[in-house]
């Protein structure tokens, strides 16, 4: 039998297996940020939807755009990544439509993660959500992902910095005033909640600030970035031995 290496062709591109969908933005995005290349250990290709801007999709209920996200998705797909995610929690909404769209996983929300996150916990503790706007986290966005009714909520709404540059798409970030925009909502929310056992990120633009939500709590947070490296673990395995 020949030792032959015959390598199967059928895509355009290979060896980036996760395509991200992102927003129409430019404020900063920062390594940790799943925006910035430099925050994967692999590689993956962007979309950019255009006309999606942070404040469409998070406060605008993101009406109107789920064509242009299904056609990027099938872009991705066709360019040949072998799973589709995007770069808002506040995607959830488009789970299903985007799952029956492509022939390819799909994971459009770290809120999927909550659930999940809720069974490795001691017995008594949960999962809290961090949201870079609670006032319009509705329920529907909640369900789609699966997260469990009652989950506690925190907001980085009324920060000094984070909210308002990331919605309002500012060209500027004070990183040092966004961190602690982000500790200081996990804080409220542990104060609030005794029984809290783990963070959830839904914001992608909060990952840089998961190490310091732990070391200021001593709690555990799971992000996108945290959900995608998992996701990404599926698609393609590491290889230890032939």
């Amino acid at each position: 039998m020949s030792d032959a290496w015959i390598a199967e062709g059928g895509k355009s591109i290979y060896g980036a297996s996760v395509g991200i969908l992102m927003l129409d933005a430019e404020f900063p995005r920062i390594p940790g940020d799943m925006g910035n290349a430099l925050t994967w250990d692999f590689p993956v290709l962007y979309r950019i939807v255009r006309d999606a801007s942070p404040d469409r999709v998070v406060r605008g209920g993101a009406k109107g755009l789920l064509p242009a996200f299904i056609d990027a998705a099938r872009d991705l797909v066709r360019d040949g990544v072998d799973g589709i995610t995007t770069n808002c929690g506040f995607l959830s909404l488009f789970q299903d439509e985007l799952a029956r769209a492509v022939p390819v996983p799909v994971v459009t929300s770290s809120l999927m993660q909550v659930d999940m996150v809720n069974r490795t916990l001691p017995y008594g503790k949960r999962a809290g959500v961090l949201t870079i706007s609670k006032s319009t986290l509705t329920k529907a966005h909640l369900q789609a992902a699966g997260v469990p009714e009652g989950t506690p909520v925190g907001t980085t709404e009324g920060g000094a910095e984070f909210t308002r540059a990331i919605l309002g798409n500012e060209p500027r970030l004070n990183v040092d005033f966004a961190r602690k925009d982000n500790v200081h909502a996990a804080q409220c929310l542990l104060e609030e909640n005794s029984d809290l056992g783990a963070f959830v990120l839904e914001c992608t633009n909060m990952c840089p600030y998961a190490p310091d939500i732990t070391a200021a709590t001593g709690l555990p947070c799971y992000s996108m970035v945290s959900l995608v490296s998992w996701f990404q673990s599926g698609l393609s395995p590491r290889r230890y031995a032939r």
